[in-house]
């Protein structure tokens, strides 16, 4: 799952640092995809730095729970073979179109039905101690941190994740992530075709999303 979409299962959840933990691995692998930390079963005396721990066990757990799923398996194999000809001559893979895209059309509708604001989800991490961070992070392994801060650092401040919310936008966030393998995945008619097939999965999603998210819910309730 995305961002936004881990945030959901925590969206009443007051400890800044939790928050921060359950989207941690997402924003390691962007900062610097070469960041491999295994921190699950580590412990500390600083509280907080155990927050950040216990957060991080619950994105593994979303993430489990997510892409064993039926609804994941359905619903990005069906998105691949509607995108697999409108971005004929890309070098982009369709499966990994139809997994992020899934994951994004999720954060979009969560945000447009009202079930979580990104104001919220910023402003739990602004609430956390970069020092605290940067302890954690030399706690589970991480030697140089300096490629991360200056990702984190811009990714608070750019507040990208309000795109989020604009249907039309989708595609394009598909476009920078896969920007990160490929200089140039698509051309702007790419783009345009992915943007029709989108919106019409998105609209297709809308009744039902939220029984992915009860049926994880319900599964981690259970552990």
């Amino acid at each position: 799952m995305n961002f936004l979409s881990h945030h959901y299962f925590d969206r009443n959840t007051t400890n800044c640092y939790h928050i921060l933990g359950t989207v941690m691995p997402d924003l390691l692998k962007n900062a610097d995809k070469t960041i491999i930390l295994h921190p699950e079963k580590l412990h500390h005396q600083n509280e907080h730095i155990n927050s950040i721990i216990k957060g991080w066990n619950k994105h593994l757990d979303v993430d489990r729970y997510f892409h064993s799923s039926g609804f994941f398996i359905t619903h990005s194999n069906q998105l691949k073979k509607l995108l697999a000809p409108v971005i004929e001559g890309s070098p982009v893979k369709p499966f990994f179109l139809g997994h992020i895209g899934v994951e994004l059309i999720l954060d979009n509708l969560l945000l447009t039905t009202g079930k979580i604001t990104v104001d919220d989800f910023y402003c739990h991490l602004r609430g956390c101690d970069n020092a605290v961070i940067e302890e954690f992070l030399t706690f589970a392994g991480l030697k140089d941190t300096t490629r991360f801060f200056r990702f984190y650092e811009g990714f608070k401040r750019d507040g990208y994740l309000h795109t989020y919310a604009e249907t039309q936008q989708i595609a394009y966030a598909l476009k920078r992530i896969c920007m990160r393998v490929w200089p140039n995945p698509f051309t702007p008619e790419h783009e345009t075709r992915m943007n029709v097939v989108l919106t019409a999965y998105r609209q297709l999603l809308l009744p039902d999303f939220m029984t992915i998210f009860n049926e994880i819910e319900h599964k981690l309730l259970a552990q």
